[in-house]
Parts: structure tokens; C-alpha cells; sequence
């Protein structure tokens, strides 16, 4: 199985051109852009290294970001909704198993960033956020 994880890291960092910051020990992860002066925009994350369906599907959600585009959806609950429903088409895509623990960690994870905008102000909640209130 870890062959197979491996293929899906490589073939993922090269079609949406990511690089690797660093590989976390926690079950966490960060993507984010540098732009350059010359105009070069490196993309980059962290999270931690696939080695079962939960690292897998950080790995892809930090992955779906890039693949989205960060910043495209607003309120930022939302790109983290699009981001983890791009993690999950692509587990399903390359036959990976989907564990009730990755779907729980995306349904909290999107219950708690529903929560922070609301803390934050949001005023109107986009209809794909509705089930995490």
C-alpha cells in the first residue's frame, strides 16, 4: 500500500506543481504561495508524509488548495469545504480506502472553520456549508 501512496504523492506534487516544505509529524498542513520579485510563484505545503488514509487525505486536502487555487473562494470556509471534497474525489479517484475517521476529521474540521468565520462575522453561510452548523 505504501507504493501506492507514493505514486499518488509524486504524481500530485507534479501535476499541480508543488513542492514539499516539509514533512510534519502531526496530523496537520499548511499550503501557501511565494511570489517572487522576477514574477516566479513557488508553490508550497506541508503536512504529514502518506502512510494511511488520514495522512493521505491531509496530504491531498493541502494538495486541493493549490489545485483550487488559493484565495479563489471567499468566505475562506468555503475553499476549505472545496478543499477537502478535492481530497476526497481524488482518494476515491486512485482507489484509496475513504475511513469513517477521515470522514469524521473533514466533517469537524469543516464544523470548526464554519464556527470561526461565524466568530469572525460572517454574515451569509454559502449553501454547501449549511450541514457543518
Amino acid at each position: 500500500m505504501q507504493a501506492k501512496y507514493d505514486a499518488v504523492v509524486s504524481l500530485m506534487l507534479e501535476r499541480y506543481g508543488v513542492r514539499v516544505r516539509k514533512w510534519r509529524s502531526s496530523s496537520s498542513g499548511v499550503a501557501w504561495t511565494v511570489t517572487y520579485r522576477d514574477g516566479r510563484v513557488v508553490r508550497l505545503l506541508e503536512s504529514p508524509k502518506p502512510k494511511g488514509p488520514m495522512s493521505m487525505a491531509i496530504f491531498l486536502h493541502e494538495i486541493g488548495h493549490h489545485a483550487i487555487g488559493l484565495g479563489v473562494y471567499r468566505p475562506r470556509c468555503l475553499e476549505e469545504y472545496h478543499a477537502w471534497a478535492f481530497s476526497l474525489r481524488a482518494m476515491e479517484e486512485h482507489g484509496l480506502n475513504i475511513t469513517d475517521s477521515v470522514r469524521k476529521r473533514m466533517d469537524r474540521s469543516l464544523r470548526y472553520a464554519v464556527r470561526k468565520a461565524r466568530r469572525r462575522g460572517l454574515k451569509e453561510l454559502p449553501a454547501e456549508l449549511q450541514p457543518y452548523v
